[in-house]
């Protein structure tokens, strides 16, 4: 561990929206739900950094209307895997050789962008992927990952604090 001494906010639970009709956050998901619902997305593999496509494709449709297709999903190949699974071992390396700090710093602006500007996004994709209903997706998704993303800056200050 570097030298200095480094304060993270004290994790607090995030606060539940209730999502009253007509309030501003309610409108904001109404939107983003309905623009995802009217759009179709082309979903392709993530590998180490790069978009990857195979032409071999599945629909995706929201558990609630099995007819209407949202978009699609390339399939992986073993090669895929096997790219993924080598390239996520690298990534591990380097992430755990990154300053505690920074990674504590990465979690933090995680847990800002999704408790601001993307909490909309996060909540509408969670309706419409596994048919959750508003409140659920505000627990289940954003409110959750929040305060998993802070709670564990904090505990590992705390560990950090306390471990030569």
């Amino acid at each position: 561990m570097g030298k200095g001494f480094f304060n993270v906010p004290i994790a607090v639970n995030e606060p539940v929206r209730a999502y009253a009709p007509g309030s501003e956050h309610r409108e904001a998901i109404a939107k983003a739900y309905k623009d995802m619902y009217n759009s179709t997305l082309d979903v392709p593999m993530y590998i180490n950094g790069k978009d990857v496509t195979t032409g071999n494709t599945k629909p995706m449709s929201p558990p609630h209307d099995h007819k209407h297709v949202i978009g699609q999903y390339h399939l992986a190949e073993k090669s895929h895997v096997e790219t993924a699974i080598s390239t996520a071992l690298e990534a591990r390396k380097t992430w755990s050789q990154m300053p505690w700090e920074h990674r504590a710093g990465i979690f933090l602006k995680a847990a800002e962008l999704i408790a601001g500007p993307y909490r909309a996004r996060i909540n509408a994709a969670t309706m419409m992927a596994q048919s959750k209903t508003i409140y659920q997706a505000e627990i289940d998704a954003a409110c959750e990952l929040i305060d998993f993303l802070r709670f564990n800056v904090q505990f590992m200050t705390e560990m950090y604090h306390d471990q030569p």
